[in-house]
């Protein structure tokens, strides 16, 4: 007997939306609050007819009972098979026609800004994101959530030794530059036209020394006002974005 496929749950319109454009044979069945009558639900269960994806309206607290009453599901919850995205950073190497562009991150526990972080990776192009197997958030129902369908197009590459993955980088001629607000460039005077990775650490502990020190340069992005550093999810949009605009994107 052959073995079900693995299922799982995402949920918030943005999140199931992306799936069921991006890859609706991997949607197996939509859970949508049937109190909802607003554009949102009439566009999703015409994208779910036009896709022959079973649609079941059902009361919102089977919606609660499903991912948990910390979830904010907004009505609706599908479950799903898991794309396999490919876990191996010598695959993705290998695989990146121009200039790699990646992502570090150090230390970030938070799943809304791993979520807003995939969302901006999608959008500039990042081959891959990469963060230690300790002391970091996986790729969890929040994060699909935050990252509206990112979180199944970017690579989320989880290392055991961060050093050493940046040393194996640098051997494939990738620049890795670090953002941090103690840096001695400004972020417009890196030069990111050729392979690039960007690392970036949590709020507050900001990247580990020992990583740092293994940086080919340390950035800072100017900022005046009286906060004194970013949000983790805005550094690396402005990284991305500076990046895009040096390659001419």
């Amino acid at each position: 007997m052959s073995e079900k496929p693995a299922e799982k749950l995402i949920y918030g319109f943005h999140a199931v939306l992306a799936r069921l454009r991006q890859d609706p044979s991997g949607v197996l069945e939509i859970y949508l609050d049937l109190t909802r009558r607003d554009a949102r639900a009439r566009d999703l269960v015409k994208q779910a007819k036009e896709n022959k994806v079973g649609l079941a309206q059902v009361e919102a607290d089977r919606l609660t009972r499903l991912v948990g009453k910390a979830a904010n599901h907004q009505g609706v919850v599908a479950r799903v098979k898991p794309i396999a995205l490919t876990h191996s950073l010598d695959e993705v190497l290998e695989n990146i026609k121009g200039p790699p562009l990646l992502l570090i991150l150090d230390g970030i526990t938070d799943p809304h800004n791993l979520g807003a972080i995939m969302r901006s990776a999608d959008a500039f192009g990042v081959h891959a994101v990469i963060a230690p197997k300790d002391n970091a958030v996986g790729i969890n129902a929040t994060v699909e959530k935050v990252a509206s369908g990112a979180a199944e197009t970017v690579p989320y590459i989880m290392v055991t030794n961060l050093s050493r993955t940046i040393e194996d980088l640098k051997e494939h001629n990738i620049w890795v530059i670090a953002a941090d607000m103690d840096g001695e460039q400004p972020l417009s005077r890196i030069d990111a036209k050729a392979g690039i990775a960007w690392v970036l650490g949590a709020e507050g502990t900001g990247i580990r020394r020992l990583v740092k020190q293994n940086c080919d340069q340390v950035a800072r992005i100017p900022i005046g006002g009286t906060v004194e550093s970013l949000n983790v999810s805005v550094s690396a949009a402005l990284c991305l974005y500076e990046t895009a605009r040096q390659r001419g994107v």
